[in-house]
């Protein structure tokens, strides 16, 4: 928000009857009168710095960025140690995207008056805006140091560490927001986010539904409870909250993708695919609806189309795994319709061995030096748990197959041509995982399935398998050295070390271990093409 202070010189000073009414109507927000006052003050009394500044403030709440940033700039010429003209001028640089010369303003403002409680704030925002979270997250923090009530820095507070995957310390700053300004609706509605992506469905539609009471035409709100509803199952409803959205935003180009979704669960596939049309007419870039396009036209058998469409995505979005994923797909079942590797066949070679149940089981060598690199690899947070529902085995998301260590290259290379081997076909790695079994850890039962493998439309559960890799044992001495354990059926799988294990990602499974010592392994999750 812009800071507005009476500071005004006695040099060339119109009436303080008149600056008295500039401010009276800038605080009852009579935006046109402030205008026309001022415009009038500064044509009058050029050189009067308080009339530029409420100038820039007004034309920045009425969306006149660009002359605000003009009149912005004459407030600090005419006051240049005015710390809340340089802040004011920020704020106006960060809305018209100039990021780099946003952060120049609000740290000199700062240097001028470190404990400017807003200025750090919004120095946070605009270091957030820039990609530099952690340096977001410092002086957001500085600000709140500062004034500890301040309810919007707790807020961006929570949409910095909500973009740094710490859900729980964003819920934290989003409920403290709360707790200092019940009123703001950004933030029941953010933290109704956070909440869905916690899995706490229930907690998040009481919060975006909190959000829309005190903001009835917040369409953004109803988009994200749509999203919620739809998670819960309630599609009927979720269709609702999507459509009201599109009501208060006929625009929203990610609303209508959102409603496509749900009218495809729903088998509306004709509706469906105007939607995802609609979303991408709005915004031609929108990589998860030309996507989702595909989906609904791989659907209706037009496969060359989908191919297209998914192709598209691809090159707007190259980084997303999920869209590479369904591209390598429909490139691998077109050219390879009739190949027997891609109806399900496993043709394992001699070194391979299968256990009753089918699981196959092969073994590997273990460089010493594996297990040292990976224990003191930062990269790894092992004080957080990947997935809590899993166990109590500490364990981390490890990009195993896109390090550059030698070490690991080397393994991630030779796993990679073993499946390869194994499957007789190309092989998509989806992602790779580290974990370390400590006394009394496992995992509950479980399967490596995700919601994208149980879509129908591509039926990629069926082509899904997980590797795990035993680099160390633990401690099998004990009374209970612990297994893996297979349902349905049933098997249990005495671990050795360098051990490899690969089965059907939807086999549930669940891991006991009862030693002392440390068991530490690898996996990764990868589809068969």
């Amino acid at each position: 928000m812009n800071h507005i202070k009476n500071s005004f010189s006695t040099h060339q000073s119109p009436p303080k009857e008149l600056l008295s009414s500039l401010l009276e109507h800038y605080q009852n927000g009579r935006f046109e009168e402030v205008e026309n006052l001022a415009v009038s003050i500064t044509q009058n009394f050029p050189k009067h710095q308080f009339a530029w500044k409420v100038l820039g403030a007004v034309l920045g709440l009425t969306g006149r960025k660009s002359e605000a940033v003009d009149a912005n700039q004459t407030a600090v010429k005419l006051s240049p140690q005015d710390p809340a003209a340089h802040s004011n001028l920020g704020i106006t640089l960060n809305e018209l995207g100039r990021l780099e010369e946003a952060e120049a303003s609000l740290r000199q403002a700062i240097v001028l008056k470190p404990n400017f409680a807003e200025a750090h704030s919004n120095l946070g925002i605009t270091l957030h805006e820039s990609g530099r979270l952690e340096e977001a997250e410092a002086s957001l923090r500085q600000a709140i140091a500062l004034n500890a009530d301040y309810a919007e820095a707790h807020s961006n507070l929570g949409d910095t560490l909500k973009e740094l995957g710490r859900l729980n310390d964003a819920e934290a700053s989003y409920k403290r927001a709360i707790v200092l300004n019940a009123d703001y609706a950004e933030t029941h509605s953010n933290l109704g986010v956070t909440l869905k992506e916690l899995g706490r469905l229930e907690e998040a539609e009481a919060s975006l539904r909190q959000a829309i009471a005190l903001k009835p035409d917040y369409a953004e709100a109803y988009s994200n409870l749509g999203i919620t509803l739809h998670e819960l199952g309630r599609l009927d409803e979720a269709e609702a909250s999507y459509l009201q959205a599109i009501a208060l935003n006929a625009d929203y180009a990610e609303a209508h993708s959102n409603l496509g979704m749900t009218l495809q669960e729903l088998g509306r596939l004709e509706e469906s695919e105007l939607r995802f049309r609609k979303a991408i007419e709005l915004q031609p870039d929108y990589a998860e609806a030309h996507c989702n396009l595909g989906k609904v036209l791989y659907a209706f058998g037009d496969k060359n189309s989908a191919l297209r469409s998914i192709e598209r995505a691809n090159v707007l979005d190259p980084d997303s795994k999920y869209i590479s994923l369904l591209l390598s797909v429909l490139k691998a079942r077109k050219t390879r319709a009739n190949n027997e590797a891609s109806k399900g066949n496993i043709n394992t070679s001699d070194c391979i061995t299968k256990s009753p149940s089918k699981i196959l089981l092969l073994n590997r060598l273990v460089e010493p030096e594996l297990i040292s690199y990976l224990y003191r690899t930062k990269l790894l947070d092992l004080d957080k748990e990947r997935d809590p529902s899993f166990g109590s085995t500490r364990g981390s998301l490890y990009d195993l197959f896109d390090t550059k260590h030698p070490i690991i290259q080397k393994l991630a290379v030779e796993l990679k041509s073993i499946l390869v081997k194994v499957f007789k076909s190309d092989i998509f790695i989806i992602d790779s995982f580290f974990s370390i079994f400590g006394a009394g850890g496992g995992t509950i039962r479980h399967t490596h399935l995700t919601k994208e493998d149980k879509d129908s439309t591509f039926d990629l559960g069926k082509q899904k398998y997980s590797l795990v890799y035993y680099l160390s044992i633990g401690d099998q001495e004990c009374l209970e050295p612990g297994f893996l354990k297979f349902y349905e059926p049933s098997e249990k799988i005495l671990p050795k070390k360098g051990m490899i294990t690969i089965f059907p990602a939807n086999r549930q499974h669940s891991s006991v271990y009862g030693g002392n010592k440390d068991r530490v392994i690898v996996g990764a999750n990868f589809y068969k093409l």
